[in-house]
């Protein structure tokens, strides 16, 4: 482990180039790297390429590796330190659509005087690229004080994030012996909604279900046919209804199986948070929570499962009105899953219970769309305490354990293919604009972001 004065010389050293270390960022957000669109897969090599440039001056031994896809970058220090680890980012980044509500061309980043401060505006600013380049330059400030760099580092960069990560398990799996380390570092996540540093210790998992319930060959007069004919929709409706009972939780036999209560631990961590349901729905023009009874709202979005119904359809819903019984019905169903619910028990679970409501004329299909496990990190492991220690004192402010409603699979394959956990470490802020014209990170995320990696790998030395 670094002493504190070595450590105070690599803060210096951040402090002083971060004009520098602003200008190879915008130089790295120019590249248009957006791995959904064809059009753009020699961008998306170029951002590769110049990541991997970048990485070799510092002294990695680091090269790009085609894939089926677009490619990934990977990197290694010298073998040693306190213990290895791998860090994780990705460089393609989100299409710009709609291209006239961005206020400047989105590949064309600058820094900008906001009344909160100075911020880089551009696609990728935020998601993902200012965030992976704040460990690079901790790497950089780390290597001109110490004349090397960190030792036992594995650097992973993916160019299909945005994309659905398509190469991602199988380049895994491929390289596994290569990749293994004893912790993973994930930067694609963001501070507290406050602006409290945060290291995310649980995700959901996922599991997405469209279903299609048929009766008829053909949609009916319902004058003639209705009352005595099956209607999908009402099935369906009926179907979907009896997913949750009076008091918010799911009915399906065996959904609760592997949910896990909070420990004493993230329990005050949470509450110390002081979450607000009520403003946080505002901002979306609703007021009043609902959910599981004698559940508080952090449990609900972090700690508790969900049964969501995300688009439904049958019928005519045209203009005007047109009397038929509808032929098919169809919706799209999510449930986010936490501790060890099983994915496939709870996709088993869904379709017995839809087809227990199914009259004898009524047939069902069922489409999967993807089933992940939720990920929970073992808080136990002494990193994370040094990591919280050393955000706390970077930032000034306590830095929380927290949950994350959605759900980021890399973390689980991390767990399953490389059996370990993965600190989730990220410096956005609620008003990015990620994914979204006007993409902006703040300096302040970037230069204390780099500060404090800085710092967290002063710990594994």
């Amino acid at each position: 482990m670094a002493d504190q004065s070595r450590l105070d010389e690599v803060l210096a050293a951040l402090d002083a180039g971060q004009p520098a270390a602003i200008e190879r960022l915008l130089g790295f957000l120019r590249i248009p790297s957006i791995s959904t669109d064809p059009a753009n897969k020699g961008d998306v090599r170029d951002a590769a390429e110049w990541l991997c440039n970048e990485l070799k001056s510092l002294g990695f031994e680091a090269s790009v590796r085609d894939t089926t896809g677009h490619p990934m970058v990977v990197a290694h220090s010298q073998p040693g330190g306190a213990r290895p680890v791998l860090f994780y980012g990705h460089y393609d980044v989100q299409p710009v659509d709609p291209l006239d509500l961005w206020d400047n061309p989105p590949f064309e980043p600058a820094l900008e005087e906001t009344p909160e401060g100075p911020v880089i505006r551009g696609r990728g600013a935020a998601d993902d690229k200012g965030q992976l380049m704040t460990f690079v330059e901790a790497c950089r400030a780390w290597k001109s004080v110490h004349g090397a760099l960190p030792a036992g580092l594995t650097l992973l960069f993916e160019g299909e994030e945005e994309s659905g990560s398509p190469s991602l398990r199988p380049f895994l799996t491929e390289n596994a012996e290569e990749l293994k380390a004893s912790l993973a570092l994930i930067c694609d996540t963001g501070m507290y909604a406050d602006g409290r540093p945060a290291i995310t210790t649980q995700l959901r998992g996922l599991v997405g279900e469209e279903v299609i319930i048929r009766a008829a060959d053909r949609d009916l007069h319902s004058g003639s046919f209705g009352g005595l004919a099956a209607n999908p929709i009402l099935v369906l409706a009926r179907a979907l209804a009896a997913l949750k009972d009076e008091n918010g939780r799911v009915t399906l036999p065996g959904f609760y199986d592997g949910v896990q209560e909070l420990s004493d631990e993230l329990s005050r961590d949470w509450q110390a948070l002081g979450f607000d349901a009520a403003e946080f729905l505002s901002r979306v023009g609703l007021k009043h929570p609902i959910g599981e009874k004698g559940r508080t709202a952090l449990e609900m979005v972090w700690n508790q499962p969900t049964a969501e119904i995300n688009g439904i359809a049958g019928g005519y819903a045209g203009e005007g009105f047109k009397t038929v019984l509808p032929a098919e019905a169809r919706a799209k169903v999510s449930f986010r899953l936490t501790g060890q619910q099983d994915p496939a028990k709870v996709r088993s679970a869904f379709r017995a219970h839809v087809e227990s409501f199914l009259p004898a004329d009524c047939r069902v299909e069922f489409h999967e769309h993807g089933g992940s496990p939720a990920s929970v990190m073992d808080t136990s492991d002494p990193a994370f305490a040094a990591a919280k220690a050393a955000l706390s004192e970077e930032w000034g402010r306590e830095a929380a354990y927290i949950g994350a409603g959605g759900s980021i699979p890399i973390a689980g394959d991390f767990q399953q293919i490389l059996g370990m956990d993965s600190m989730l470490i990220g410096f956005g802020r609620d008003d990015d604009r990620i994914h979204s014209p006007n993409e902006k990170y703040n300096v302040e995320s970037f230069s204390k972001g780099a500060r404090s990696w800085a710092r967290i790998l002063a710990t594994l030395q």
